[in-house]
């Protein structure tokens, strides 16, 4: 990802999870408009053909005036209440769900589009009202047509937009729907950071000689790295360059989050030079208050986790919104196996590795997906049971084996958890015998003839 399109998805990314942007830009447009519409409309005052003007409004100064206030009055009416079934549909996905799960729904497009028709309605409407004029002392008056027109036309869209999105915010405050939209996030955010032809395998290049641990310059969630930023610092101070935190881990002001080293093992790094990464590598960093998913590939498992454990919670006890996240987690472990997940490797023109970025592995993945759930659903047949349906999925995807200790490992704890839990000794047996049975598969065939 160049430094351009890196710098552009943080802008989309701020913009689209913001509420103001799009009304905003609405509202400006409106004003804009109510005010160029009744200059046409005096200008074609008188003009049209009447078939054009029997189709327009035909009522006279006050009428307008009535038909303009009535919009506008209602129309902020409207927005109000929008904005409040807005307000109780994020109080109802931090409770419910996750509070992670609240930049979902704000980045909403149908709610922002609906609250920038409304503002927009009324803006346009109040606008337009300036203009009318009734006959006094020899003045004619003036009734924009056209604006008043386009006024009412504004008004039946936003009515039919209010029923529409009382429908769509009835569906997207289901569970369903919740995971449905962070899964297609997340495979948009494996895609741009993992793709699917990652180039030649290459190993993380050990620290060399000389090694220094740079600190962090600021505090917060590491949200994205510059890459090609970076690779032009390494390549200029003739260094190697290991960012050693993750997009989505917590960065503290004055603890190590990176390492530098020479390329060439026999120098040193001096200090007027450690200054300049040190600026440099910090400057190529963005930090912010809450994580994205600009670069952090795994903050939508971590939201689907964590709606999860919300549901096996006792307060919430709903296994069945469980079971259905396992099922979304399940898909994402797949999409991630047809990738090459890990740290991605930043080359100079010679092809030596210059820039280390760590990013999550597949060991990673499952662990996150994994260890909660099975931790507070093992109690539940029926999650437990998802469980291991989930690593013999997993298990089926991974074709060319490379996983197999990962998967053994969870089949292991899988059959700790089990035999541990309090089940009834005909679901225990049921579990077991499907636990091992995949440790079984999965177990590599040397290690089964020595035993």
């Amino acid at each position: 990802m160049s430094a351009m399109n890196g710098r552009t998805a943080r802008i989309i990314d701020a913009v689209r999870t913001q509420l103001w942007p799009v009304p905003t830009f609405a509202v400006v447009l409106a004003l804009v408009a109510g005010t160029a519409l009744p200059t046409l409309d005096a200008t074609l005052e008188g003009s049209l053909p009447p078939i054009l003007s029997a189709l327009l409004f035909s009522g006279g100064p006050d009428a307008a005036r009535s038909v303009l206030e009535a919009i506008a009055g209602s129309l902020i009416t409207v927005t109000s209440l929008t904005f409040s079934l807005t307000v109780v549909t994020l109080q109802l996905a931090s409770s419910q769900f996750s509070p992670r799960l609240l930049r979902t729904f704000v980045a909403d497009r149908f709610v922002h589009f609906t609250l920038a028709l409304f503002m927009s309605s009324f803006a346009f409407a109040l606008t337009v009202l300036r203009s009318v004029r009734s006959p006094v002392d020899g003045d004619p008056g003036f009734v924009p047509v056209i604006s008043v027109t386009v006024a009412f036309l504004l008004a039946i869209a936003s009515i039919l937009g209010l029923a529409l999105f009382l429908a769509h915010l009835t569906r997207e405050i289901r569970a369903e729907t919740m995971m449905q939209g962070v899964a297609d996030d997340t495979v948009a955010t494996l895609d741009h950071n993992f793709p699917k032809d990652p180039g030649p395998q290459r190993h993380a290049p050990a620290a060399g000689p000389g090694a220094v641990r740079l600190e962090s310059a600021r505090t917060g969630f590491l949200t994205s790295v510059d890459r090609e930023e970076l690779l032009r610092l390494a390549v200029a101070e003739e260094v190697v360059v290991r960012i050693d935190k993750q997009p989505g881990n917590s960065l503290v002001a004055g603890v190590p989050f990176a390492t530098a080293w020479p390329l060439d093992s026999g120098t040193e790094l001096g200090i007027e030079q450690l200054k300049r990464l040190g600026t440099g590598v910090n400057a190529a960093i963005h930090t912010g208050s809450e994580r994205t998913q600009v670069q952090d590939v795994a903050f939508g498992f971590r939201q689907l986790v964590d709606v999860a454990t919300r549901a096996l919670s006792p307060g919430v006890n709903d296994p069945t919104t469980a079971v259905h996240v396992l099922g979304h987690l399940s898909g994402l472990l797949c999409q991630v196996l047809l990738r090459r997940p890990g740290p991605r490797f930043l080359t100079d023109e010679h092809n030596q590795v210059r820039v280390v970025v760590s990013l999550p592995e597949m060991a990673d993945f499952m662990d996150l997906s994994l260890t909660q759930p099975r931790h507070y659903g093992m109690g539940d047949p029926e999650v437990a049971a998802r469980l291991l349906q989930l690593l013999q999925e997993v298990s089926w995807c991974d074709h060319e084996g490379s996983h197999r200790p990962e998967i053994l490992d969870h089949a292991q704890r899988m059959e700790s958890s089990i035999a541990a839990a309090a089940h009834l000794p005909q679901d225990r047996a049921s579990l077991l015998k499907q636990a091992r049975a995949l440790m079984a598969a999965n177990t590599p065939p040397e290690a089964l003839a020595g035993k």
